[in-house]
């Protein structure tokens, strides 16, 4: 479809999300204008540089920065297209936080005009991209909203993404959409803005299901992983290797059972299973109880790396990776950082934190006494390794240079040295 040059958008949030999106419609030619409430963010963007690590994105934001095409502020405009991509956090007690999503609705509402179209993309429990068609309707009593009778000045609609960290430029690209309109009308508006720059299939349906596609498509992930990860707990607790029972399992042409770790991290399955837990909580039973199995993962990689410690009084710790998945620089709800960092505060200054995305020492670590290192120090001077993530550099290192390690591998990347198996040998040079 051809791209209309006239057209300005916004995008309301520059994080994981919003910049990579903002960055490839401008790509597509439209004016954009990418909102965030960080003045750093702001100033970063407009010099042409990134703040989030994504293959590509600093090269693509370069440029359409250098074209015109995209620039940031903290302030909105008036704009033919709103695309919303704020975060949507859970409490503690996992009750679903859309405070951001409102606060955006709140920001846009003042500039909104007829003919606009206003786009949810944050993953959101079902009902929100409704609950903000309402405050738009509060705030802008001028305007028809959708749903509301005859025909709207303003088309909602919410479209969630479904990308890949590390592939994110290509993803949202290629992959396919699933549009969901308040109305039919709102969903072919929108339908024909992403088809400006999506060159995967583009599916329409309401808002309320689109809403649900997500939820589900990231509840049925965390369902897996949770098989894989109590599966981990008991081929441990029996002495078998978990990495060659599943690679075993797998050889079934029905049977594809996904690799364990040291529970779930990541914006999105770690948190949006809770939606539709929080939806309706007698009937989310699995889910519910795939995210218990998860959450519980991580105290137990805790427990046991903590028993192989004491072990080896002597012995420094080098904990391998903090992001909550390879070859990435997000540390958003990782399982990593929450066992290394509870490790850190048991045993401090003994802790050695090898993450070669991260280039300070994460908050969670200040006044701990841990110190960040690289893998080849660690290699050095270490001699107790717990494997928490498996980057590609952790996967170089070679079975010579880990001879008279001891090793708690949550991952599976060494498999000489298997999680199951509790180590006896002796660290080299430790009494």
């Amino acid at each position: 479809m051809p791209v209309d040059i006239e057209q300005q958008v916004s995008v309301i949030g520059l994080g994981y999300i919003g910049l990579p999106t903002a960055a490839l419609i401008a790509r597509s030619g439209a004016r954009v204008l990418g909102i965030d409430v960080s003045p750093h963010v702001v100033a970063t963007v407009n010099s042409g540089r990134v703040h989030i690590e994504e293959v590509d994105l600093d090269g693509l934001v370069q440029g359409v920065v250098a074209r015109g095409l995209l620039r940031a502020s903290t302030q909105v405009e008036p704009s033919d297209v709103f695309v919303i991509a704020v975060p949507t956090p859970v409490s503690e007690d996992h009750a679903p936080d859309i405070s951001f999503v409102l606060s955006a609705a709140r920001t846009i509402a003042p500039v909104l005009k007829a003919g606009d179209t206003v786009i949810l993309e944050s993953t959101s429990p079902v009902g929100t991209t409704e609950a903000m068609r309402d405050l738009l309707a509060t705030l802008r009593t001028d305007l028809k909203m959708p749903g509301q009778g005859g025909v709207p000045d303003v088309s909602i609609a919410y479209c969630p993404e479904r990308v890949l960290p590390g592939r994110i430029l290509v993803e949202l690209i290629d992959n396919d959409r699933c549009i969901g309109g308040i109305t039919p009308r709102c969903a072919r508006k929108a339908l024909g803005f992403y088809r400006q720059f999506v060159r995967g299939q583009c599916i329409t349906t309401t808002a309320r299901a689109a809403e649900m596609v997500k939820l589900v498509e990231n509840s049925f992930r965390d369902v897996n992983i949770a098989f894989a990860n109590e599966l981990s707990v008991i081929a441990e607790g029996m002495g078998i290797d978990v990495w060659e029972v599943i690679r075993l399992a797998n050889r079934h042409p029905r049977v594809n059972i996904l690799q364990p770790g040291p529970g779930v991290g990541g914006h999105c399955i770690a948190v949006d299973p809770w939606f539709i837990v929080h939806g309706d909580p007698d009937n989310a039973r699995i889910i519910r109880t795939a995210r218990e199995v998860n959450d519980a993962k991580t105290d137990h990689v805790v427990a046991k790396a903590s028993d192989l410690i004491d072990a080896y009084p002597a012995a420094d710790i080098a904990c391998l990776g903090l992001a909550f998945k390879a070859n990435i620089d997000d540390f958003r709800e990782s399982p990593a950082v929450k066992v290394a960092a509870r490790l850190a505060r048991r045993y401090g200054r003994r802790v050695k934190l090898v993450e070669p995305y991260a280039q300070d020492l994460p908050v969670d670590f200040v006044g701990t006494g841990a110190e960040l290192i690289d893998i080849d120090i660690a290699l050095e001077r270490c001699g107790v390794f717990v494997v928490l993530v498996d980057h590609d550099i952790f996967k170089s290192v070679p079975v010579e240079e880990r001879a008279g390690k001891i090793v708690y591998d949550t991952r599976g990347i060494w498999p000489d040295q298997p999680m199951a198996a509790m180590p006896v040998a002796r660290v080299a040079g430790v009494a």
